[in-house]
């Protein structure tokens, strides 16, 4: 019991302190997973983990927190699959909370400017870092499987949805590895998943605790992709079709999840409390995450027979592939608004370096620079 109750403070710890230090989106919460758990921890392999990643990308939800919840069960069983998403989604979900409160009584959100400006720039190292140790790993000296990374970078940039070039790649992957007698198997396990997402945005919900609850449990358990994909999904039903709230207001609780630590769901919270206060932000917060916990622990037994497998193993290199090359994308079009001045650069410059060549800690570098952050803003 002392080492499995060691385990789970282990977990514990770590996704705490994750859920209130890991800004910038699903690419930096990967990168501070990988940075923590493989690099310093040695939790797991790198192996292991690109293919709990590329997993946690197949199914719908907040891949980061399936991740982590992934991530808690390998470190400590059943116990750990729920302590890790748990953990990491709480502190972020406090903070929401809070600037929800803020929001319905001041009508304005706190500023936040000042530290987003220092934090912004050093996620860029840290994804660049994580990037730099998993792409050999995932690469694995295959041509094949560099020239998989490419394509789906290419196809990212230029707009393909997150969810068709992962399945693409896997399916590219197989047919070049010669077992292309199983495409139509896994093209008719994703098809399901492809029209229960059309399907899920057509729903209406009545103005209660359990609509509420109804409506964040269906986008949990067919959101795929990134917030801005959720915020179509939120304006189709509590804008447009509920009007539980107003155009400014959800962009608004948008914001609130972009900006904010931890999973970008958390939007979710702001929603509850501005629609029906502290029990709705409970019930919107536990509605939305409920589906991937559930999800997390269907899939789970199937990631090793999937590896064991040479057909399915395919797919799963060429996900995983395809997760880096995406996560390369983002990381550009993050710099890009990230990176807006000299102090910017430098922060970016300096906290790639303490990285990759110092193996500072990250989190340490994040508070540093949110400190930094606010001062430039400050004495401006």
């Amino acid at each position: 019991m002392t080492g499995s109750d060691g385990k789970l403070r282990d977990v514990a710890a770590v996704f705490l302190r994750l859920g209130l230090t890991a800004f910038g989106g699903p690419a930096a919460h990967v990168a501070l997973m990988e940075n923590e758990l493989v690099r310093r921890r040695k939790w797991l392999s790198h192996e292991r983990f690109l293919d709990l990643l590329g997993a946690a990308s197949l199914i719908p939800g907040p891949s980061s927190t399936e991740l982590a919840i992934y991530l808690g069960y390998e470190r400590a069983g059943w116990a750990g699959l729920l302590l890790g998403g748990t953990c990491f989604i709480l502190p972020a979900a406090l903070i929401v909370f809070a600037l929800a409160w803020a929001y319905a009584r001041f009508g304005a959100l706190p500023a936040l400017g000042g530290v987003l400006y220092g934090i912004k720039p050093v996620v860029i190292g840290v994804i660049v870092q994580a990037l730099w140790g998993l792409a050999p790993k995932a690469v694995k000296s295959s041509p094949l499987l560099g020239f998989v990374g490419a394509c789906a970078c290419v196809a990212s940039a230029l707009g393909v949805e997150a969810l068709a070039v992962l399945v693409g790649a896997g399916v590219l992957t197989m047919l070049a590895r010669g077992v292309a007698r199983e495409r139509k198997g896994g093209a008719a396990l994703m098809a399901p998943l492809l029209s229960s997402a059309a399907a899920g945005a057509t729903a209406a919900a009545p103005v209660s605790l359990l609509g509420l609850f109804l409506t964040f449990a269906k986008l949990g358990a067919v959101v795929f992709g990134s917030g801005y994909v959720l915020l179509a999904f939120l304006r189709a039903d509590l804008v447009d079709r509920l009007h539980w709230l107003t155009e400014p207001q959800l962009l608004d609780a948008v914001a609130v999840g972009q900006v904010t630590p931890g999973p970008v769901f958390t939007t979710a919270t702001f929603i509850g409390y501005l629609v029906a206060g502290v029990p709705g932000a409970a019930v919107a917060t536990v509605a939305i995450f409920l589906p991937g916990f559930l999800l997390v622990a269907a899939t789970r037994p199937l990631v090793a027979r999937v590896r064991r497998s040479a057909t399915a193993g395919a797919f799963l290199d060429g996900v995983n592939v395809a997760s880096l090359g995406l996560m390369a994308v983002v990381t550009v079009q993050l710099a890009r608004a990230a990176i807006v001045d000299v102090p910017t650069l430098l922060i970016a410059l300096v906290g790639t370096v303490a990285l990759v060549r110092f193996k500072v800690n990250a989190t340490w570098l994040i508070a540093g620079a949110a400190i930094v952050g606010a001062v430039v803003r400050g004495v401006r």
